[in-house]
């Protein structure tokens, strides 16, 4: 039982790591990921990205001005930053996030 646990334990470490290396590749698909927007889209992700919040006008300001100069916004309404790394990585003068 202790074999069968540990293999099928390394086996979702595998496929965790796997899954990871794709991600970060940019073999994803769906249309995130760095530079996978123009300009002009970018209002429509913001909009999408910003419906469920009840800051709605500054997390689009932020939120179009990120994807301005990262050319995309990620995917959800909150969290999955980790698809965008120049999203993810702007921060404030305090270190805070920048992106919404």
């Amino acid at each position: 039982m202790a074999k069968f646990f540990a293999v099928f334990l390394l086996a979702l470490i595998a496929i965790s790591m796997l899954q990871a290396t794709v991600y970060a590749s940019g073999g994803h698909r769906g249309g995130f990921g760095p530079g996978s927007l123009t300009s002009s889209q970018c209002p429509g992700q913001c909009t999408r990205r910003c419906s469920q919040t009840q800051y709605h006008k500054p997390c689009m300001f932020f939120c179009q001005k990120c994807c301005a100069k990262c050319l995309c916004v990620p995917p959800g309404f909150y969290g999955n930053k980790q698809v965008c790394p120049c999203y993810n990585n702007w921060k404030t003068k305090e270190g805070g996030p920048k992106c919404p």
